[in-house]
Protein backbone atom coordinates (compact mmCIF):
# COMPACT_ATOMS: atom_id res chain seq x y z
CA UNK A 1 0.00 0.00 0.00
CA UNK A 2 2.72 2.16 0.86
CA UNK A 3 4.58 1.70 -2.96
CA UNK A 4 1.33 2.28 -4.36
CA UNK A 5 0.92 5.75 -2.32
CA UNK A 6 4.36 7.26 -3.09
CA UNK A 7 4.07 6.19 -6.90
CA UNK A 8 0.58 8.24 -7.16
CA UNK A 9 2.15 11.50 -4.86
CA UNK A 10 5.07 10.66 -7.35
CA UNK A 11 3.08 10.68 -10.57
CA UNK A 12 0.95 13.87 -9.35
CA UNK A 13 4.12 15.65 -8.99
CA UNK A 14 5.65 14.53 -12.02
CA UNK A 15 2.19 16.32 -13.25
CA UNK A 16 2.07 19.38 -11.99
CA UNK A 17 5.86 19.65 -13.04
CA UNK A 18 5.49 19.22 -16.45
CA UNK A 19 2.65 21.51 -16.27
CA UNK A 20 4.50 24.46 -15.19
CA UNK A 21 7.62 23.81 -17.39
CA UNK A 22 5.03 24.60 -20.29
CA UNK A 23 5.06 28.22 -19.17
CA UNK A 24 9.27 28.58 -19.19
CA UNK A 25 10.53 30.59 -19.81
CA UNK A 26 9.26 33.78 -18.80
CA UNK A 27 10.89 36.82 -19.61
CA UNK A 28 10.93 40.15 -17.74
CA UNK A 29 13.00 43.27 -17.53
CA UNK A 30 15.89 42.65 -14.35
CA UNK A 31 17.69 45.01 -12.48
CA UNK A 32 21.26 43.53 -11.01
CA UNK A 33 21.37 45.22 -7.91
CA UNK A 34 24.89 45.84 -6.35
CA UNK A 35 25.43 43.03 -4.55
CA UNK A 36 24.75 41.16 -7.70
CA UNK A 37 21.15 40.00 -6.90
CA UNK A 38 18.76 40.07 -9.88
CA UNK A 39 15.55 41.78 -9.47
CA UNK A 40 12.13 41.25 -12.15
CA UNK A 41 10.87 44.23 -12.86
CA UNK A 42 7.37 43.91 -13.80
CA UNK A 43 5.44 46.54 -14.01
CA UNK A 44 1.30 46.37 -12.64
CA UNK A 45 -1.47 47.75 -14.24
CA UNK A 46 -2.75 50.88 -12.34
CA UNK A 47 -5.09 50.40 -9.14
CA UNK A 48 -7.14 53.19 -7.53
CA UNK A 49 -8.78 52.20 -4.18
CA UNK A 50 -12.14 54.91 -3.75
CA UNK A 51 -12.75 55.66 0.05
CA UNK A 52 -16.37 54.07 0.69
CA UNK A 53 -18.87 56.98 0.50
CA UNK A 54 -19.90 58.30 4.15
CA UNK A 55 -23.92 59.06 4.67
CA UNK A 56 -25.24 61.27 7.12
CA UNK A 57 -28.40 58.75 7.43
CA UNK A 58 -30.13 55.78 5.95
CA UNK A 59 -32.27 57.67 3.12
CA UNK A 60 -28.39 58.99 1.86
CA UNK A 61 -27.30 55.75 1.77
CA UNK A 62 -30.50 54.54 0.10
CA UNK A 63 -30.70 57.03 -2.55
CA UNK A 64 -26.79 56.38 -3.17
CA UNK A 65 -27.10 52.61 -3.83
CA UNK A 66 -30.27 53.62 -5.95
CA UNK A 67 -28.27 55.65 -8.17
CA UNK A 68 -25.17 53.05 -8.22
CA UNK A 69 -28.11 50.49 -9.82
CA UNK A 70 -29.68 53.11 -11.79
CA UNK A 71 -25.96 54.04 -13.81
CA UNK A 72 -24.95 50.58 -13.82
CA UNK A 73 -27.75 49.39 -15.94
CA UNK A 74 -27.18 52.35 -18.15
CA UNK A 75 -23.76 52.70 -18.42
CA UNK A 76 -23.17 49.71 -20.83
CA UNK A 77 -25.83 51.67 -23.53
CA UNK A 78 -23.88 55.03 -23.32
CA UNK A 79 -20.83 52.95 -24.31
CA UNK A 80 -22.24 51.13 -27.23
CA UNK A 81 -23.33 54.36 -28.29
CA UNK A 82 -20.31 56.08 -28.07
CA UNK A 83 -18.79 53.22 -29.90
CA UNK A 84 -21.46 53.12 -32.93
CA UNK A 85 -21.60 57.12 -32.87
CA UNK A 86 -18.06 56.78 -34.24
CA UNK A 87 -18.47 53.75 -36.33
CA UNK A 88 -21.15 55.74 -38.44
CA UNK A 89 -19.21 58.98 -38.31
CA UNK A 90 -16.48 57.03 -40.04
CA UNK A 91 -18.96 55.69 -42.25
CA UNK A 92 -20.17 59.00 -43.23
CA UNK A 93 -16.76 60.25 -44.06
CA UNK A 94 -16.37 57.82 -47.01
CA UNK A 95 -20.25 58.61 -48.60
CA UNK A 96 -20.19 61.64 -50.87
CA UNK A 97 -23.76 62.27 -51.68
CA UNK A 98 -26.30 63.75 -49.55
CA UNK A 99 -29.00 60.57 -49.92
CA UNK A 100 -27.01 58.28 -49.32
CA UNK A 101 -25.62 59.99 -46.28
CA UNK A 102 -29.51 60.33 -45.15
CA UNK A 103 -30.19 56.64 -46.03
CA UNK A 104 -27.31 55.52 -43.81
CA UNK A 105 -28.81 57.41 -40.89
CA UNK A 106 -32.19 56.34 -41.97
CA UNK A 107 -30.88 52.29 -41.50
CA UNK A 108 -28.97 53.02 -38.58
CA UNK A 109 -31.74 54.28 -37.00
CA UNK A 110 -33.97 51.30 -37.75
CA UNK A 111 -31.09 48.96 -36.85
CA UNK A 112 -31.11 50.80 -33.42
CA UNK A 113 -34.53 50.76 -32.78
CA UNK A 114 -35.17 47.55 -33.59
CA UNK A 115 -31.95 46.24 -31.35
CA UNK A 116 -32.76 48.66 -28.36
CA UNK A 117 -36.03 49.59 -28.15
CA UNK A 118 -37.65 47.20 -26.00
CA UNK A 119 -34.71 47.42 -23.38
CA UNK A 120 -34.99 51.93 -23.63
CA UNK A 121 -38.65 51.65 -23.07
CA UNK A 122 -38.33 49.35 -19.83
CA UNK A 123 -35.89 52.51 -18.14
CA UNK A 124 -37.24 54.36 -15.74
CA UNK A 125 -37.17 58.07 -15.92
CA UNK A 126 -34.34 58.35 -13.80
CA UNK A 127 -32.58 56.21 -15.73
CA UNK A 128 -33.62 57.63 -18.82
CA UNK A 129 -32.11 61.44 -17.62
CA UNK A 130 -28.74 59.52 -16.30
CA UNK A 131 -28.62 57.87 -19.43
CA UNK A 132 -28.57 61.36 -21.58
CA UNK A 133 -26.03 62.73 -19.49
CA UNK A 134 -23.74 59.78 -19.23
CA UNK A 135 -24.29 59.72 -23.60
CA UNK A 136 -23.04 63.36 -23.36
CA UNK A 137 -19.94 62.06 -21.13
CA UNK A 138 -19.26 59.41 -23.50
CA UNK A 139 -19.39 60.65 -26.86
CA UNK A 140 -18.61 64.53 -25.70
CA UNK A 141 -22.17 65.57 -27.37
CA UNK A 142 -25.43 66.39 -25.96
CA UNK A 143 -28.07 64.11 -27.49
CA UNK A 144 -29.66 66.77 -29.14
CA UNK A 145 -26.47 67.65 -30.87
CA UNK A 146 -26.11 63.79 -31.98
CA UNK A 147 -29.59 63.22 -33.21
CA UNK A 148 -29.28 66.89 -34.88
CA UNK A 149 -26.31 66.10 -36.75
CA UNK A 150 -27.02 62.59 -38.10
CA UNK A 151 -31.30 63.16 -38.46
CA UNK A 152 -31.50 66.74 -39.10
CA UNK A 153 -33.54 69.75 -37.80
CA UNK A 154 -36.93 68.93 -37.91
CA UNK A 155 -36.08 65.68 -36.30
CA UNK A 156 -34.40 66.93 -33.69
CA UNK A 157 -36.93 69.75 -33.12
CA UNK A 158 -40.03 66.62 -32.82
CA UNK A 159 -37.80 64.66 -30.64
CA UNK A 160 -36.84 67.18 -28.18
CA UNK A 161 -40.80 68.51 -28.26
CA UNK A 162 -41.66 64.68 -27.06
CA UNK A 163 -38.97 64.53 -24.57
CA UNK A 164 -40.18 67.83 -23.27
CA UNK A 165 -43.44 66.54 -22.98
CA UNK A 166 -42.39 64.03 -20.75
CA UNK A 167 -39.81 66.18 -18.90
CA UNK A 168 -36.64 65.39 -20.81
CA UNK A 169 -34.34 68.13 -22.52
CA UNK A 170 -32.18 66.34 -25.05
CA UNK A 171 -29.60 69.28 -24.59
CA UNK A 172 -28.98 68.01 -20.77
CA UNK A 173 -24.76 68.37 -20.36
CA UNK A 174 -23.19 66.19 -18.11
CA UNK A 175 -21.07 67.99 -15.17
CA UNK A 176 -18.85 65.89 -13.89
CA UNK A 177 -17.33 69.03 -11.02
CA UNK A 178 -21.07 69.49 -10.02
CA UNK A 179 -23.83 68.13 -10.05
CA UNK A 180 -23.12 64.97 -11.65
CA UNK A 181 -20.46 64.35 -9.31
CA UNK A 182 -21.59 61.19 -7.85
CA UNK A 183 -22.64 59.74 -11.00
CA UNK A 184 -18.40 60.57 -12.22
CA UNK A 185 -17.65 58.71 -9.18
CA UNK A 186 -19.69 55.47 -9.65
CA UNK A 187 -18.62 55.42 -13.74
CA UNK A 188 -14.91 55.49 -12.48
CA UNK A 189 -15.70 52.59 -9.85
CA UNK A 190 -17.24 50.54 -12.44
CA UNK A 191 -14.64 51.29 -14.94
CA UNK A 192 -11.70 50.61 -12.40
CA UNK A 193 -14.04 46.79 -11.38
CA UNK A 194 -14.44 48.85 -7.38
CA UNK A 195 -18.27 47.83 -8.20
Amino acid sequence: MKRISLVFVFLVLLTFGARSQSSWPVVTQAIIDVNGDTLAVITLPEYVKYAPPVFKNAVQEFRFNRLVRNVKKTYPYARLASIRMMEYENQLLNLSSEYEKRELMRQAEDKIRLEFEDDLKKLTFTQGWILLKLIDRETGYSTYDIVKEFRGKVRVFFWQTFANIFGFDLKIKYDPDGEDKDIELIVRMIETGSI
